[in-house]
């Protein structure tokens, strides 16, 4: 694998959504695509200009074969994205409905769940800028569960940033089993974007003082639409309020679109202001588009709607 400035380990599934306002099962076509918490940052990332790898398995089918190669064309490295014959490539479908979004998810024996250590390009971990990782695909699995935690490690012990996100899916795990997840990935993290829905769920009422505590050095709270705050450990804070969103079509992917405009400011070395208002304005043209990746912007449009713009061309 060529030196990336990030590499994402994790899981990525086939995307099969239903028309517009169409209850989930009652739809006679579905749109194709993916969907996956690290591989969202990944594409994120990748149209942001940076140099991504993406660790993942896939399955020997058709669908993983569509997925490797759409990745591929996003410019990410897909070198470590193993196309496993023995097992499927998972699936999700769901709507998006106004009144709520209704998802069904077939994933039990994916090929993401064979994840194991051996799959790591743990040079290429090494040699990166950042790892990131999400609780989801510590929860597929146990052997996925101990290659997300051999990644930080490698990486924590080379000096890469780890940032993690929980992300946390109840539908995955018990609340016991998440709240292991959320302290064992957070015990490891140098940044951790956390959801204060996420935090909540898992009995974490201050998650900023929570992981300042267990070491973070930076803590990012997102809060939806009451907007996002980064905390230093040296007690600095940053707030940013969300950016208006005229009609918001497709709330999903929102979260991993912020994580992807925080990361891309932070290897830019730009200051926490600036990180906290390009992850909103990321994510706001996530949350206008049907799906998790097709609104996810190039840095022009996203300049465009940091400077006021209330048409962003597409």
């Amino acid at each position: 694998m060529a030196q990336n400035e990030v590499v994402a380990v994790g899981e990525v599934m086939a995307l099969l959504l239903a028309p517009a306002g169409v209850p989930l099962g009652e739809a006679a076509g579905y749109e194709q695509g993916h969907a996956g918490a690290e591989s969202n940052v990944a594409v994120g990332l990748a149209r942001l200009g940076h140099q991504v790898a993406f660790v993942s398995r896939l399955g020997d089918d058709r669908l993983g074969r569509r997925i490797r190669r759409d990745l591929r064309g996003e410019g990410i490295d897909v070198g470590a994205l193993v196309l496993d014959p023995t097992a499927p490539t998972g699936l999700l479908l769901r709507d998006g409905l106004g009144h709520g979004i209704s998802v069904d998810y077939h994933r039990a024996g994916s090929a993401a769940t064979r994840l194991q250590p051996a799959d790591l390009p743990l040079e290429a971990i090494r040699g990166a800028r950042v790892l990131h990782l999400t609780g989801i695909t510590a929860a597929i699995s146990a052997s996925a569960c101990e290659t997300v935690l051999t990644a930080a490690r490698a990486a924590r012990e080379a000096g890469v940033t780890v940032t993690v996100d929980p992300n946390v899916r109840m539908r995955l795990a018990s609340a016991e089993r998440w709240r292991e997840i959320v302290e064992q990935l957070t015990d490891l993290a140098d940044v951790l974007l956390i959801g204060a829905d996420d935090a909540a769920s898992v009995g974490i009422d201050d998650p900023i003082a929570w992981a300042h505590g267990r070491g973070v050095a930076t803590v990012v709270l997102k809060d939806g639409a009451r907007g996002a705050t980064e905390s230093h450990r040296n007690g600095r804070t940053w707030r940013q309020p969300a950016l208006p969103v005229p009609h918001v079509v497709d709330p999903v992917g929102a979260g991993d679109a912020f994580a992807a405009g925080w990361l891309s400011a932070w290897l830019r070395g730009l200051e926490p202001d600036r990180r906290l208002a390009e992850a909103a304005a990321v994510a706001a043209c996530v949350v206008g588009t049907r799906g998790d990746v097709p609104g996810l912007p190039d840095p022009a449009t996203r300049d465009r709607l940091l400077a006021g713009s209330q048409e962003v061309a597409r």
